[in-house]
């Protein structure tokens, strides 16, 4: 379990759209966090390479003085689907490890517009907070409305008891780079009380105690 209370955030890691976007609108939001998190002397993790929002938001972040470090899968890396990453790289063998590293190397998360690659990163990592694997918190910076109907998809799924209101409270939005890093850094997570009982530190799951299964998954 890692990150359960408000404190300063020193690194965070942003998931967003590495193809090229002609939207003026996505393409200013992520420079503009890019230039946040450097005033903020806040640390950048991002999944590497140079194109679409990932390159603007990265190159911005790197520029005003942001230690950037771009976390990609070799086959991404040699393939040079993506560009050369900003600041350092660090090339990992799989997707899965992808996310592990972006979880160790970062205190909050932020998912800037993107397609399936970005939404599959951010549930993920939502997932693993909600089983109790860290309480690190996750923002939908919501350039003008773009997450508008997921967050109300998210309210819906907790009004009919698919999702708890423990892990609904995971996500946070704001319609700013400035708001979303003073949410994320006033943010406190009050775990499901049944899956505070998860110990993730036991490496053989049959020696864990009984639960209630009564989990939300």
């Amino acid at each position: 379990m890692e990150g359960n209370s408000a404190h300063q955030i020193k690194s965070i890691c942003v998931f967003c759209r590495s193809k090229p976007r002609k939207n003026s609108k996505f393409v200013k939001a992520a420079n503009n966090l890019g230039k946040v998190l450097a005033k903020r002397k806040i640390h950048l993790v991002y999944g590497g390479g140079s194109l679409g929002l990932m390159g603007c938001m990265s190159t911005a972040a790197h520029a005003g003085g942001s230690q950037v470090l771009g976390i990609i899968p070799t086959a991404l890396a040699e393939g040079n689907f993506i560009g050369k990453t900003v600041g350092e790289e660090l090339r990992v063998p799989t997707m899965q490890d992808r996310i592990s590293k972006m979880l160790d190397n970062s205190d909050a998360f932020i998912a800037l517009p993107g397609g399936i690659g970005t939404l599959e990163e951010n549930f993920q990592i939502a997932s693993w907070a909600q089983l109790n694997i860290h309480h690190k918190p996750i923002g939908l910076l919501n350039v003008d409305g773009f997450f508008n109907k997921l967050l109300s998809f998210l309210d819906q799924a907790g009004e009919e008891n698919f999702i708890p209101h423990s892990a609904r409270q995971i996500f946070i939005s704001a319609s700013t780079a400035k708001e979303m890093v003073d949410k994320l850094e006033n943010f406190v997570y009050t775990p499901d009380p049944v899956a505070a009982q998860i110990d993730w530190s036991k490496g053989n799951s049959s020696k864990k105690r009984k639960m209630d299964l009564s989990l939300h998954l």
